[in-house]
């Protein structure tokens, strides 16, 4: 037994871990992923017990403490440079991947978001900031050397050999060249998995790579099950329509683990359940990333759910979007490329609604190509023009070119198509398709549209059973409705509606009788017409249902989140008085639309340009360089009623009270924001219904709280 058991690695609150229990914990995490990279495992043990050894200084135990409110100069206070004060300890010819692992697996070394890189510090306060992490260095130096020598470290480190430890990190740290460090990438992966599950029982294996035989499935329904896997090549381009079996395809042609994008939370949850149950007993660490993915899994074990985003799995879902950092080189971003390097990543239905979307999709397609990823492309609305970039990233002769022919296509036609002028006039189409016992699906292109539509359907068809989905519910409301959607509506014998925005549009396995949609740019259009007709089989191939597709407004305004122009050539290109939407007509009618990529430029903002880094080692950005690029849902939102709740509650909980909203849609309303969690804007109980979620067209009272509170 340890006797330095009362030096921690955490507060109380947060598991009251002691220092050398997390050290070893991180020394296991950091082994098996050194020997599963290839990488020097020694190097990787040796940096992961020295990795927080400065937290054995009194300026940071005191911060542990209950009640305990640190002086602004403690709150400076380091443990990175701190532990860089045993370098002696070590060989000389490992002390730069040491440093790389320990310097800044929590900071930038500089432009810090905070200034606390330690070449921030060095350029405000010189040696300085030596003498202050060194603070009764003589007392404190005991403890941790007590403990590395627990760890089979052994040694003596003088206040002298500290200093001169310090200035070769500074200089060490000066002459970084351009790149990312997989040093730094290897621990703060392995610290940031032992720190989720330090009080976990339970054995994890880590990178271990899936079997996938299950995917050689074939049936004569999907005719991609017939084509096989030209090992020769190294990525895949699949064209095909919905239902030919793009999934089995694109996850058949992967050799090792398996990173699967997918645009939004629903259609990631969908497909985290459908791999789940496809390889149940053959693959255990299958993942699901977004928001909430700690809390939607149904499991028994907190640690399962706790590691949903950290490295190692064989099989990890997520959004593009939880890739963008690798663009920007926000914090963390070494991390996500070390779990990234060499696997397979596939990018199914990648959405290009806005330029910056397109952009840093590409952008991250030009990075994981270059770190040696196998990229798997597969789509059914992507633009020849944009096609064409990615396969200039990938190289066509390493590249398996997929597409069904002509004849084949025409097996998928399904939908027949209506043009209409506003929503209003399809009232009667909407009744008639009620007393026909049909499922109804109405798409809006923003949550205040759907808002209306589902208050009209209320007062018009009271006794018909009906929801709404969208994107500003509370996590927890969102979750129950992507349930019932999928299993009571989707099922439904009955008349029902369901009003709803993108979020339905990809991989949500539903399928309706018919849609009334606002119009949209061709490849959504594409999507959304997909969870009409859906299932496939003898007794459906060559039978069509409706879809009512309502002009796009005159105001250029009024078309956001899309662009007037590519929604009138979207609408233009639709076939109209019920004629047949035929299938090998697409790629055409795309193209069309989108005749050429105007992609905005974000060659200042990436890191990575020209197959080159243009960030320096150990360098990372701050988080608001990455939102402002990205036009998602990226604050957060609480009921007045749930502020308290929310600030005495654990993460996992906050999670589930919080409504995602962009910031653009609250940032003039004078919100209320509190100061922890996420960082919500308190919304008034008045503009939230479960049954409809957050609505921002009501009016805030004139004596509702505006003045910014920090707590």
């Amino acid at each position: 037994m340890s006797t330095y058991n009362h030096i921690l690695a955490k507060s109380a609150p947060n598991g009251g871990i002691p220092l050398k229990e997390h050290l070893l914990s991180v020394k296991k995490y950091a082994e098996r992923a050194a020997i599963y990279f290839g990488l020097d495992k020694n190097i990787a043990i040796q940096g992961a017990l020295l990795h927080d050894i400065g937290k054995a200084s009194p300026l940071f135990q005191r911060k542990l403490k209950k009640n305990y409110y640190p002086s602004p100069q403690e709150m400076n206070f380091r443990h990175e440079i701190a532990s860089l004060f045993f370098l002696p300890l070590f060989d000389e010819n490992i002390r730069p991947q040491l440093i790389d692992m320990v310097v800044s697996h929590h900071k930038s070394i500089y432009k810090d978001g905070r200034e606390l890189g330690v070449l921030d510090l060095e350029s405000y306060y010189g040696d300085d900031v030596f003498h202050f992490h060194a603070t009764d260095f003589e007392k404190w130096s005991k403890d941790a050397l007590g403990i590395l020598n627990e760890l089979e470290i052994k040694g003596n480190v003088s206040r002298e050999k500290a200093y001169e430890s310090y200035r070769f990190v500074v200089k060490y740290c000066k002459n970084r060249e351009k790149g990312w460090s997989e040093w730094k990438g290897l621990l703060i992966g392995a610290d940031h998995f032992a720190s989720s599950i330090m009080s976990s029982t339970h054995s994890f294996e880590l990178f271990v790579k899936p079997q996938l035989d299950f995917y050689n499935r074939q049936h004569p329904l999907y005719p991609l099950s017939f084509i096989g896997s030209d090992e020769k090549k190294t990525h895949t381009f699949v064209k095909a329509p919905t239902g030919a079996g793009k999934t089995d395809f694109l996850l058949k042609r992967c050799r090792g683990r398996v990173f699967y994008t997918l645009p939004f939370q629903a259609s990631i949850n969908a497909m985290f359940e459908r791999i789940k149950k496809d390889l149940t007993g053959v693959v255990d660490d299958v993942r699901i990333l977004h928001a909430i993915s700690r809390l939607v899994i149904e499991g028994d074990k907190f640690e399962e759910k706790a590691v949903q985003d950290k490295f190692g799995a064989s099989i990890k879902v997520l959004t593009p979007h939880q890739l963008a950092s690798i663009v920007f080189g926000t914090r963390g971003y070494e991390s996500i490329l070390f779990d990234l390097k060499s696997c397979d990543i596939i990018l199914d239905e990648i959405h290009t609604y806005t330029d910056i979307t397109q952009a840093i999709v590409l952008k991250i397609v030009e990075i994981l190509h270059a770190e040696g990823c196998r990229i798997h492309v597969g789509t059914a609305t992507m633009p020849s023009a944009l096609e064409n970039r990615i396969l200039d990233i990938l190289d066509r002769n390493h590249t398996q070119i997929v597409a069904l022919s002509d004849e084949m296509l025409d097996t998928f036609n399904r939908h027949i198509v209506f043009k209409n002028n506003s929503f209003e006039e399809l009232f009667p189409v909407i009744t008639q398709a009620v007393k026909d016992n049909q499922k109804i699906l109405i798409v809006c292109n923003r949550v205040a549209n759907a808002q209306s539509v589902f208050s009209q359907m209320e007062e018009f068809y009271p006794n018909i059973d009906k929801m709404i989905i969208h994107s500003r519910f509370k996590r927890k409301d969102r979750n129950v409705l992507e349930k019932q959607l999928k299993n009571v509506y989707n099922t439904s014998k009955n008349a029902c509606i369901v009003v709803s925005t993108q979020v339905v549009e990809v991989s949500l396995d539903i399928s309706f009788d018919m849609m009334i949609t606002e119009t949209a740019p061709i490849d959504a259009l594409i999507q959304r017409f997909g969870r009409i007709n859906r299932k496939r089989d003898e007794n459906t191939i060559g039978k069509y249902k409706p879809i009512y597709v309502i002009a796009p407004p005159d105001n250029e305004n009024e078309s956001k989140p899309y662009k007037q122009e590519i929604l009138k050539r979207s609408f233009e290109v639709l076939p109209d008085n019920g004629d047949l939407l035929e299938e090998r007509t697409l790629q055409s009618k795309i193209d069309e639309v989108y005749p050429e990529i105007n992609s905005t430029d974000i060659g200042l903002d990436a890191v990575f340009a020209n197959q080159k880094w243009r960030l320096r080692k150990l360098w990372h950005f701050p988080k608001s360089a990455l939102l402002e690029k990205l036009d998602v849902d990226s604050v957060a939102c609480i009921l007045e009623k749930d502020k308290e709740t929310y600030m005495n509650i654990s993460e996992e909980k906050r999670v589930m009270l919080e409504i995602p909203v962009s910031y653009n849609s609250i940032r003039w309303k004078n919100l209320e924001q509190i100061r922890c969690g996420s960082n919500p804007f308190v919304v008034p109980d008045s503009s939230y219904s479960e049954h409809s979620g957050l609505n921002l067209t009501i009016a805030i009272p004139q004596n509702y709280n505006r003045e910014y509170q920090n707590l």
